[in-house]
């Protein structure tokens, strides 16, 4: 495609609290060596650490740079201002603490071209760098940790359900109305859902990659998949034709744990040697992560693969208490 061709690229980054990886972020965007024209508007929200102080540093080297500010915090808010303040008619969503590889934007320019799609993604490429952060990507990358998820595991290019982030049509999100500032989370997902029932196509190339950098702590995963239960739920209250087993799956093994784990503890109090099968679930599951994890990390330093079973079974467990609690108020649609 010649240089004159090329459509001019806007990048927006909803970014809170990310003292540690923005800086990374906007970097490997600003070296794609994009042959168009490219802006990247940061949408900043009430940062608690250095934020708000590194993106004006990077706004006042590079005048490609624009910042404005999302006052709500939350991610869909930070999109819609964002895109909203974006000039161009492509619009590429990046994270805070994502990474792009090189010539991302330029295969995801020539992919929207050549599928005709409205939105395109690829691989959501996990990455840690300390024992917890590595055994976290593990999990997110396998079929133990979060299931057959294409974006997480690669796979052949083709229509899907959602992708990783996006890089847009313009006119596919005016089409539905933008995000739903609502969806605090999952809204990729609803997103991508309503631009389908319109008629629209997403794309999933493998093609592309993002680095994703996880939680660091256990505690920040446990936090992260009780509100992606939440959501998900809150997604299935929706759109229930959207349920599915991958989804249902962590809340029906939290009642399997827990009813197995009760009747178990009555079988020994009361002497009844049948309601003592009940501990099968949980020794079943644990057994389950406890092999699953020794295969799918056997490449892992011995510090984050001894991590892997904790991690996997924070991930399932969290996600679906998270389900089964719910919100606690239902958020008003748009």
């Amino acid at each position: 495609m010649p240089l004159s061709q090329w459509p001019p690229v806007s990048v927006v980054m909803p970014v809170l609290n990310e003292e540690r990886h923005l800086e990374e972020a906007v970097g490997r965007v600003l070296d794609q060596n994009y042959p168009g024209e490219l802006e990247v508007v940061l949408a900043i929200g009430p940062s608690k650490d250095r934020t708000q102080e590194i993106a004006d540093r990077l706004a006042g080297e590079d005048q490609r740079i624009s910042i404005i500010a999302n006052p709500t915090g939350k991610t869909p808010a930070a999109l819609n201002v964002g895109i909203a303040h974006a000039r161009h008619d492509i619009l590429v969503r990046v994270d805070g603490h994502g990474a792009l590889t090189d010539g991302y934007i330029t295969r995801a320019v020539e992919v929207l071209d050549e599928s005709g799609a409205d939105n395109v993604g690829g691989v959501m490429a996990a990455e840690g760098r300390t024992p917890t952060e590595m055994a976290v990507a593990c999990a997110y990358r396998s079929r133990l940790g979060l299931g057959a998820s294409t974006f997480h595991q690669g796979g052949k290019a083709g229509p899907a359900d959602t992708v990783y982030l996006g890089v847009f049509r313009r006119t596919a999100l005016e089409r539905v109305g933008g995000f739903d500032e609502t969806m605090h989370r999952a809204q990729d997902w609803e997103l991508n859902y309503r631009i389908r029932k319109t008629g629209g196509l997403i794309w999933f190339t493998p093609d592309l990659s993002v680095t994703y950098r996880p939680r660091s702590s256990l505690s920040a995963v446990a936090k992260q998949f009780f509100h992606t239960g939440q959501w998900r739920r809150e997604v299935i209250r929706r759109h229930p034709e959207t349920a599915s087993k991958r989804y249902l799956a962590p809340p029906v093994a939290v009642v399997g744990i827990v009813l197995g784990t009760i009747l178990g503890i009555i079988g020994l109090a009361t002497g009844n040697p049948w309601l003592d099968l009940g501990f099968l679930a949980p020794l079943g599951y644990g057994l389950l992560l406890l092999f699953g994890s020794a295969v799918e990390g056997r490449y892992l330093p011995w510090k984050a693969l001894a991590q892997m079973p904790l991690i996997c079974a924070t991930m399932h467990m969290s996600w679906g208490l998270g389900f089964i609690v719910g919100l606690r108020e239902k958020p008003r649609t748009v």
